[in-house]
């Protein structure tokens, strides 16, 4: 890593950030000479983050760590069209209240990874709707989509993916990178932001919006000088160990909001990974030094559940604090050790789509703590070890949904008679 000059782009590549880059050398030279401005974009389509977008998140937290200004866009103006990008099929419409509901329930989780303030390192948080509300649409056209080839446009794999497999996409879809490169433009004009970063599903769209400012530039001044030079950075798509979606479980996504997710159940999903995803979690997620994080990874055997447990307290406490953590694990532990009753019994809370479809059974179990896995799960309904509301489960196909608190406030899992866990409706 001595090639690079900056801690920025060091920390970057030695803790597997690094997807795709359109110049990772003027990136670098950025980042060690002057304070570099990028910003991510996240849009308001529901309201919490998952665990897929947390690598952002950590992707912003790097860089006000290594002495850069981290940009928040909400994207409260694109969702009224809805990114296309590695999508099958169009997002539902959400209605402007809609999108302002979940635009100021997303607001929170920034500020535990972020510093936010009025420093040249502090992070802003700024919403595409201020300029994109406003704009004319011929204005827009004669401005801006004349620097757009429909050519490239149609070629990108987010679009190519679509027409190839006969799925219809949306003239207001297709409209999408357009806004998106703009709001790069804007935010360079506004803030100085040279830097987009994302998903590697956007690198279409961050490259279109570095072309536009460099077009924009040249047209305006006849040439783009190095030192206002602007770039993309993507990051891997994360999946764990088995290929699974980062974020996505089968009982749901992990989400970042508690109201979403509780600190107990986030805890426990970071302390039921992969055996093969302990160090390269601690590497993205966490701000465990390399060296500790070398020293856990030298685990095996029944050791290694002694490194996921650091890994989910280090996780807990980023999003959640120190004291959720500590928590958490003491739940965890007097569950498969003693057996809890009463106040400190685990909480598992459904989301909005387990309402509606149901959610597993074994699922709960595992989620719960109750159990190490569903196949553990499976073994004991089997045993007629399981009860629901002290009933003994006999169908390991059992699941549960809204239907089931029509006369319940929650319900109650058990293994045994000691070992107990709540079962809550979505809020």
């Amino acid at each position: 890593m001595n090639q690079y000059k900056s801690d920025f782009i060091r920390t970057l590549m030695a803790r597997g950030y690094h997807y795709q880059a359109t110049d990772l050398v003027g990136i670098d030279n950025a980042a060690a000479t002057n304070v570099l401005s990028a910003y991510i974009g996240f849009d308001c389509t529901a309201p919490s983050l998952h665990v897929g977008s947390l690598v952002q998140i950590m992707l912003l937290r790097r860089l006000q760590q290594a002495g850069g200004r981290p940009i928040v866009l909400l994207g409260s103006g694109t969702t009224k069209i809805g990114d296309p990008s590695d999508k099958d099929k169009s997002r539902p419409v959400l209605s402007a209240a809609q999108i302002s509901a979940n635009k100021e329930s997303l607001k929170g989780v920034f500020a535990k990874f972020l510093t936010f303030g009025d420093g040249p390192t502090d992070a802003i948080m700024v919403d595409n709707a201020d300029w994109l509300e406003d704009l004319g649409y011929i204005e827009f056209l004669r401005d801006v989509g004349r620097f757009f080839s429909i050519n490239r446009m149609i070629a990108l794999e987010s679009v190519k993916r679509r027409l190839d497999r006969e799925q219809e996409m949306t003239f207001l879809e297709f409209n999408y990178m357009l806004l998106q490169a703009y709001d790069f433009l804007e935010l360079n004009q506004r803030y100085g932001c040279r830097l987009q970063m994302g998903g590697s599903d956007q690198w279409g769209n961050i490259v279109n919006g570095r072309e536009l400012i460099h077009k924009y530039k040249v047209e305006q001044t006849g040439e783009e000088r190095e030192s206002e030079k602007a770039f993309g950075f993507t990051a891997p798509l994360i999946t764990t160990a088995s290929g699974a979606k980062m974020g996505k479980t089968a009982d749901g996504a992990v989400w970042l909001n508690a109201a979403q997710r509780s600190p107990y159940e986030y805890w426990q999903f970071w302390r039921n990974c992969e055996d093969a995803d302990v160090g390269r979690f601690m590497r993205l997620f966490t701000d465990m030094s390399l060296g500790d994080i070398a020293e856990q990874e030298m685990l095996d055997g029944a050791a290694i559940n002694d490194a996921k447990i650091v890994l989910a307290n280090a996780c807990t406490t980023l999003l959640h604090g120190a004291d959720a953590a500590k928590q958490a694990e003491k739940t965890a532990r007097a569950i498969f050790e003693q057996g809890l009753t009463g106040d400190a019994l685990a909480q598992v809370r459904l989301g909005l789509e387990e309402m509606k479809n149901g959610v597993s059974l074994v699922a709960l179990f595992e989620r719960a703590g109750l159990v190490a896995s569903r196949g553990e799960a499976k073994r004991h309904i089997k045993a007629g070890a399981l009860k629901l509301n002290d009933k003994t489960i006999t169908d390991i196909q059992t699941s549960i949904s809204g239907e089931d608190f029509a006369e319940k406030p929650n319900l109650k899992l058990s293994i045994g008679k000691k070992k107990h866990a709540l079962v809550l409706p979505a809020v």
